[in-house]
């Protein structure tokens, strides 16, 4: 902290400012009134004074933040903004003075604030010429005003009061009224410490305000490259209210009507202006859209609709690609996706993707190829319609979002290094859509996998003569077929900075058709269970939960606190839940001090293995779960404004919980759920992260340091001791190298992601 305050480069005369306080302001305004404080005068952030410092030896670049240099000029400007904030907080009679101390070129700012009694609104009166507009705003003036008698005098109430009586006067009609017809006066010199408030609003000259109906609207589709020279558009008349000018030739204007909010007849209402602008970008095929209106010539008070929407390219290519790495396993992936923005003409999306990945061990001996531990291939196809589309009628209701299907269609190959081939044929069908604002709902009536499994024949004979029916059944070809449900609540208030509740919750259900089948037609059966054409069928129910609670500081500072529980129960045919329905712990958005399945389930420790040779062919499989439990606190801050053009936040974070299995195993000891063990059983880490805020996504990078590991016993789970022990350190990570072999401890943990975490 000291090198970060540095003033070896100060002149002889300047002085560093490293502290600020303001006094005598009541916690209700304190964040508020910071900011009125001139930034110059506000003390550097430590980090970015001191990337400043160590990175811009001459001065002469933009690396972090130059120091904040006194002047008793802006701390005077900065006092008298401070004064003035308060007066228009109802402390009319508010002083506030200024101190400066230094010491060792270092100095101190102190605003000491006497804000004095405050004023209160005595009588609101109101001074409304149009007898139209009065009665109005008279009627819907108590769902939203903050001036009322008695309350604190508060000029941004009244600027409120003045936006909510603009936006009442758009949404009903009065197209041409603006905000400069509303006033307030105030008089405060009444010698009682209140103020009186007089709400006017006046008339456009000697006339009344004229109210406003939309007649037809125009729709005009433009090239994506805006140019309409030499182009003959395609056009259509819609229920006789919309004609569409399709200069583009991609679309079937039709099926964009859903999405037009603007009706023959009604009243001219901005509300309905910005949802059309809102539910078209949300079909994601255009990249501007402007609504504007003229006055048609025969009816002055009649309003002719313009809407003007220019496409996105309708095909697109992205290329991605990730690098990871823990201790001795690194890996890289590679994607490419093809889209086909408005397939049919009705907006629909195209899909299709490629990944291949591949991990490697450096543990293990040999050149690259011998060190390979898995690949991984996958191939996706969708189609996205902006419609629910059902063999029965639904009404479709795009006010709240755009309602969506979604059909796809998968393919993987998965490959572990001398132990098993799985590949996986999949195809779902999903609806979603949006009960309110905040309210959203997903079915996915359809979901069926089919999953060809091969072991290989040493792992295989192991399986069998220790009797593990888990992996047996797990390795195996096998039919996943289920429905789910999702609920979201307060989705779309997740990049704000204001104080919420989050919650996701999911129900699954599946085998329940396949039994039915397997009952109906007739019954073979093979060493796992029932089968349907020769593969035996998975029957689960698996129930999963997300709530977050979000709190704000001010000045982007936010704390989040995070539940995550999780239950899977199986019955019926086989002996677990399908492999990819099982939970996991770890990973970047879960406990992020340990790797994605490498925590849990319980007490359990690998040791417990055979042999190496077992370690390395089950890894990433036996560390799964039926029930899981994980929480997170994470407290949100900003650290600097522009670093190479993004904004970069940091986090501080604590993460706890585990994965156990709902039955007791003699394959896996300690991995049981128990009340009893549950503290012994349960991971903690903690940690920081920098967050990356590039506008269009946000790059993560967490580093993750194990406290209490429960695949230890006793007093040896607490990890946290060995941060300050280097050689004790040093003697337990080789033990654990011999009693876990080919696998390596690692006490931190470093975590790539693009988005936040949750």
């Amino acid at each position: 902290m000291g090198a970060c305050r540095s003033t070896n480069r100060l002149k002889e005369n300047e002085s560093l400012i490293t502290k600020l306080e303001i006094n005598g302001i009541e916690n209700t305004f304190s964040d508020q009134a910071y900011s009125y404080v001139s930034l110059d005068i506000r003390p550097n952030a430590p980090l970015n004074l001191w990337i400043y410092n160590t990175f811009n030896p001459n001065g002469r670049k933009t690396l972090g933040e130059a120091p904040r240099i006194l002047d008793s000029s802006l701390v005077e400007v900065s006092r008298l903004q401070l004064e003035k904030f308060l007066k228009t907080k109802g402390f009319l009679n508010a002083k506030v003075n200024s101190d400066i101390k230094i010491h060792k070129k270092r100095a101190k700012v102190i605003f000491n604030a006497q804000q004095n009694e405050k004023f209160d609104f005595r009588n609101i009166t109101f001074d409304i010429k149009d007898s139209s507009i009065k009665d109005l705003y008279l009627s819907k003036r108590k769902i939203f005003t903050h001036i009322r008698e008695g309350k604190r005098f508060d000029e941004d109430s009244i600027a409120y009061e003045r936006d909510q009586i603009y936006l009442l006067m758009k949404k009903n009609g009065y197209y041409e009224f603006v905000r400069p017809y509303v006033r307030a006066k105030i008089d405060t010199n009444l010698n009682s410490h209140q103020a009186d408030v007089e709400i006017q609003i006046l008339n456009p000259g000697d006339s009344t305000h004229q109210k406003y109906y939309l007649d037809n609207t125009y729709l005009r589709i433009q090239p994506t490259n805006a140019n309409l020279a030499n182009v003959k558009p395609d056009t259509l008349r819609v229920d006789s209210q919309y004609k569409f000018f399709d200069y583009s030739k991609f679309f079937k204007p039709e099926k964009l009507t859903n999405y037009i909010f603007l009706s023959h007849g009604n009243e001219y209402n901005i509300s309905d202006v910005e949802l059309t602008t809102q539910r078209l970008f949300d079909l994601n095929v255009f990249k501007s859209i402007t609504v504007d209106f003229t006055k048609k010539k025969d009816q002055l008070n009649t309003l002719v609709g313009l809407v003007d929407m220019i496409p996105l390219k309708k095909k697109s290519n992205r290329i991605d690609g990730e690098y990871t790495f823990n201790s001795s396993i690194t890996g890289v992936n590679a994607g490419f996706t093809y889209q086909n923005k408005n397939t049919f003409g009705g907006a629909e999306v195209f899909e299709v993707k490629f990944r291949g990945g591949f991990q490697f061990d450096k543990n293990l001996s040999g050149n690259l190829n011998d060190r390979l531990l898995s690949s991984d291939y996958q191939i996706g196809a969708s189609l996205n319609f902006p419609r629910l589309i059902t063999p029965f009628n639904i009404p479709s209701n795009s006010k709240n979002a755009v309602p969506r299907t979604r059909i796809a269609v998968n393919y993987q190959i998965y490959n572990l290094r001398e132990s098993y081939l799985r590949r996986v044929l999949g195809t779902t069908l999903t609806y979603d859509w949006a009960e309110t604002k905040y309210k959203s709902h997903s079915i996915t009536p359809v979901s069926i996998q089919y999953v060809q499994g091969r072991i290989s024949r040493d792992l295989q004979e192991y399986l069998e003569s220790q009797g593990n029916s888990f992996f047996l059944a797990t390795l195996r070809s096998q039919l996943v077929a289920s429905s789910s449900y999702t609920y979201t609540y307060n989705l779309s208030r997740l990049t704000s900075l204001s104080n919420f509740t989050f919650f996701n919750g999911t129900l699954e259900v599946g085998g329940n058709t396949a039994a039915l089948v397997s009952n109906v037609i007739a019954k073979n059966r093979n060493d796992l269970g029932n089968t349907i054409l020769g593969v035996p069928y998975y029957q689960f129910v698996r129930l999963e939960g997300d709530m977050r609670f979000y709190k704000g500081f001010g000045g982007e500072r936010q704390l989040v606190t995070r539940i995550n529980p999780g239950v899977g129960y199986y019955y019926g045919n086989m002996p677990s839940l399908p492999f990819d329905k099982q939970f996991f712990a770890g990973g970047s958005s879960g406990i992020r001090a340990w790797q994605a399945r490498t925590l849990g389930p319980g007490n359990y420790n690998r040791s417990s293995l055979e042999s190496d040779s077992v370690r390395l062919r089950l890894r990433n499989l036996d560390q799964l779960g039926d029930i899981k439990f994980e929480g997170n606190v994470e407290y949100r801050f900003k650290i600097l404004n522009d670093f190479f053009g993004s904004k970069v936040k940091g986090a501080t974070f604590v993460d706890f919980g585990n994965i156990w299995r709902l039955k007791d195993n003699p394959d896996f000891p300690g991995s049981q759920f128990q009340f009893k063990r549950l503290w012994s059983q349960m991971a903690i880490g903690t940690g920081f992260g920098l967050r990356f805020d590039v506008s269009f996504f946000v790059f993560r990078l967490d580093a993750g340091l194990k406290l209490k590991d429960p695949q230890f016993s006793g007093s040896d789970q607490w990890i946290g001791k060995y941060y300050f022990d280097r050689q004790a350190k040093r003697a337990f990570k080789n033990r654990y190298a011999i009693t876990n072999n080919p696998d390596r401890y690692s006490t931190t943990q470093i975590q790539f992601g693009i988005g936040m975490p949750f």
